[in-house]
């Protein structure tokens, strides 16, 4: 049996789904949720629907009963997130999993953006619990860069604090097939996986991308760190979001989302999406 957790979320549903494609049977599938009532489809796919909450352990007891491997998708609740995932690793070992998997940051041992110290506490936590695990490094995930194209669009900028930083991006459904993967092929020794795009980008590139495709002359505007957070700040998002965002591009400029391993592609057995198809993708919904 594989449980799920964070199974309504963006990841959490595509995991399922290829899953489910890769022919491991629905009635195997645990969807653990933290409101089980917005987890209707999924029960009506045949699987089981278990409340889940990251901040009542005595959810995650009732979740994991019976698991052979958990797939623990990392917290959205940044700050919040070192809490959670100990009470995920706890219930987990409490209740004998076979394999605990984590999607955790690329490089979060070395890598210097803020993010990373939570993944990195958790990694600790997990090597520390004794439970035989796996740990997903994902690197940048694509849609993060492309949810700006409309407002670039709007406004004929597209702004960050990159520099020539190369991205190695992947869109959430390749990381998705990654995490599937490895729930599906049978357990095996302790390892992590360091996961990006077989391709990369400077945001300037990502730019030109978009005016081949739209016609348009959009510029790439690189501004310093803290101006491109105040400009996020101005544009409306909440202040420790804009910050986020910002130590990223700042990260992503002493190569910290960049690799070029390849270990996503194999490990999916296919090649990465390219930014121009995920591009195209983005386009056609906006």
């Amino acid at each position: 049996m594989i449980v799920v957790t964070g199974a309504t979320g963006q990841l959490g549903r595509l995991v399922i789904a290829q899953l489910i494609e890769r022919g491991v049977a629905a009635q195997q599938i645990v969807a653990a949720v933290r409101t089980p009532a917005k987890a209707a489809d999924l029960a009506a796919l045949g699987l089981q629907v278990r409340e889940a909450d990251y901040t009542r352990p005595a959810t995650l007891a009732a979740a994991f009963k019976g698991a052979e491997r958990v797939l623990l998708i990392s917290s959205s609740e940044v700050g919040q997130r070192l809490p959670q995932h100990r009470a995920v690793i706890d219930a987990a070992r409490e209740a004998r999993v076979g394999q605990l998997v984590y999607t955790s940051l690329l490089r979060a041992d070395s890598s210097p953006l803020g993010l990373a110290a939570e993944h990195k506490a958790t990694e600790a936590l997990i090597a520390a619990s004794g439970l035989p695990h796996v740990l997903l490094r994902s690197g940048w995930y694509t849609e993060n860069y492309l949810a700006s194209v409309a407002p670039a669009l709007q406004h004929g900028a597209f702004i960050g604090a990159a520099g020539s930083g190369r991205i190695a991006s992947a869109t959430r459904a390749d990381y998705a097939a990654a995490a599937a993967a490895v729930l599906a092929q049978p357990v095996g020794s302790n390892r992590s996986y360091e996961l990006a795009g077989d391709t990369s980008y400077m945001l300037a590139e990502l730019v030109a991308e978009l005016n081949r495709q739209t016609g348009r002359a959009v510029v790439y505007q690189d501004l310093p760190q803290q101006a491109f957070e105040a400009a996020l700040v101005g544009a409306g998002l909440p202040a420790p979001f804009a910050a986020l965002l910002a130590d990223s591009d700042a990260g992503a400029a002493k190569g910290a989302l960049f690799d070029d391993g390849h270990q996503l592609g194999t490990l999916i057995g296919r090649p990465t999406t390219p930014l121009a198809v995920a591009m195209k993708a983005a386009l056609a919904k906006a």
